[in-house]
């Protein structure tokens, strides 16, 4: 399958918490991620705007009951640029870590100057 959007991970966080988790969840998080990259339309249930940020998308991850998320933004239109994630645990993402990563937003921004 073609790419449509370039994916990269900023700095190390990502790949952090990545490597923390188990083997399946990777492997779905690679399967979104994935999914990203190359469907012209990305369903809401992979990939939704959070809503009152500047840019700041959540990607989806659902393994039985299970639910994790990544955020990450779009740079120049075809880049994804994959920031931290966490299990989820609350019916509401939690304000720190929306805080968190647009934080990284910013910082990324300011450091591609």
């Amino acid at each position: 399958m073609e790419k449509i959007r370039e994916i990269i991970a900023y700095k190390k966080y990502f790949e952090d918490f990545l490597k923390s988790q188990p083997v399946k969840v990777q492997n779905k998080i690679f399967k979104i991620i994935e999914a990203i990259e190359t469907l012209e339309r990305i369903p809401t249930t992979y990939l939704k705007l959070i809503s009152g940020t500047n840019g700041l998308y959540e990607a989806r991850i659902q393994l039985g009951s299970d639910i994790w998320r990544v955020f990450c933004f779009f740079d120049k239109g075809r880049l994804v640029i994959l920031l931290n994630g966490f299990q989820k645990k609350t019916e509401k993402t939690p304000k720190n870590e929306i805080d968190k990563a647009i934080s990284l937003m910013n910082e990324y921004y300011e450091s591609s100057k």
